[in-house]
Formats: structure tokens, C-alpha cells, sequence
């Protein structure tokens, strides 16, 4: 398999650690924001929103963060990572949805303004990340793990933004639940970490 990303992306962080949790050898390829190769005629064939990141898989082409987690869960075979049962799909999606949703829009938003300069509006990303850190904190208060009683997809979508938040000047040390669940994330076999950068609180 081969995975189209960039280094500070954290949807593109989140399909890569996934590859790794799962063991699946890959090719990294690094598309360049800087030089605008997102936007270029030959990436957009791949993804057509010009995004990473995208899995080509033996010319399967998947785009879209979660996306890719749903395909490789489900090309494995592994229901312990993506349940088969409603119940517990159910509660996985919702979680897939926070990710594309109220975690995009807040740690994630937060973080872009310090890393790569976007014209997001502090006094407005910040309170929404704490918003969605403190529904958060909440669900995992006398639980391992936000969708199951193990990691599934859920986890890997929500990880990547959440634990570098403090580049947003998001802080976390008000929420133990979550730097506890980042850990054990962390500890997992296979973990890769997401590349961090000095600024924000994490200047």
C-alpha cells in the first residue's frame, strides 16, 4: 500500500498510525504544501478535493481520513478495531462524526493557526475545542477507551488532533481522563508518533 500524506496533517497522521497498528507495510509519500502539490492536475486525479490523505491500494484508491480507517478495518478483517454489530458500529461512527466535525473544527482549527498560519479566529477555536475536550473527558470517566471496551477506529480518528491541542494553545492538563487515554494509546504495539511542533503551549 502506498499513503499519500504530509507530515504535520493530522488526518493524515491518523490513517498512517492505523497502518502501523495494524501492521501493514507501506510506502510514504510525502505530497509538498509548500510547492502546492495537493493542488496539482496528477493529485487531484487521486483526490479530487485536494486533501490528504489518500491510500492507494494497488490501485484502489481511497481518500478521506476516516474513510481510509473504515477500508483498512474492513479489508483486515478486524472487527475488534470496527464492530460488526450495530450497536457497536453505531457507536464508533458517532465518534468518526466528532472527528469530522467538532474536533476539525476546534483543536484542529486552533492548531492551523500556529502551524501553518490559517485565518482562524482564536477567541472562537479555542472555547470550541474545550467544549468538545470536556464532552470528552466526560465519556471516558471509568473507561479505557471512548467507543468500546477496547480501541477501535474511534480512537485513532479522535487521537492525533487531541494530543498535540496544546499547539493550539489548547491546554490538557484539565482533563486527566483524556492524557490517560492518550497514553494507553500510546502504549499500544505499532504506535507512531504524530510530528510535533514547538509552538503554542508546546513552544
Amino acid at each position: 500500500m502506498k499513503l499519500y500524506h504530509h507530515p504535520l496533517s493530522g488526518h493524515a497522521h491518523r490513517a498512517r498510525l492505523f497502518l502501523s497498528l495494524l501492521g501493514i507495510e507501506h510506502e510514504l509519500v510525502v505530497v509538498d504544501f509548500a510547492r502546492r502539490e495537493h493542488k496539482q492536475a496528477d493529485f487531484l486525479k487521486l483526490n479530487s478535493f485536494g486533501q490528504v490523505p489518500v491510500l492507494d491500494d494497488a490501485g484502489t484508491i481511497i481518500s478521506d481520513s476516516n474513510a481510509i480507517l473504515v477500508y483498512l478495518a474492513k479489508k483486515t478483517g478486524r472487527p475488534d478495531w470496527l464492530p460488526e454489530d450495530a450497536v457497536g458500529a453505531a457507536a464508533v461512527q458517532r465518534w468518526l462524526s466528532v472527528a469530522a466535525g467538532q474536533i476539525a473544527h476546534g483543536p484542529a482549527q486552533a492548531r492551523l493557526i500556529n502551524v501553518f498560519k490559517a485565518p482562524y479566529r482564536p477567541e472562537e477555536v479555542i472555547p470550541r475545542s474545550h467544549a468538545i475536550l470536556a464532552l470528552i473527558e466526560q465519556e471516558l470517566e471509568g473507561r479505557g477507551w471512548i467507543a468500546a471496551d477496547r480501541p477501535t477506529i474511534a480512537d485513532v480518528a479522535l487521537y492525533s488532533y487531541v494530543a498535540r491541542a496544546p499547539e493550539g494553545d489548547v491546554d490538557l492538563q484539565p482533563y486527566p481522563e483524556i492524557r490517560a487515554w492518550l497514553a494507553r494509546i500510546e502504549a499500544l504495539p505499532g504506535f507512531v508518533e504524530f510530528e510535533k511542533t514547538p509552538v503554542g503551549l508546546a513552544a
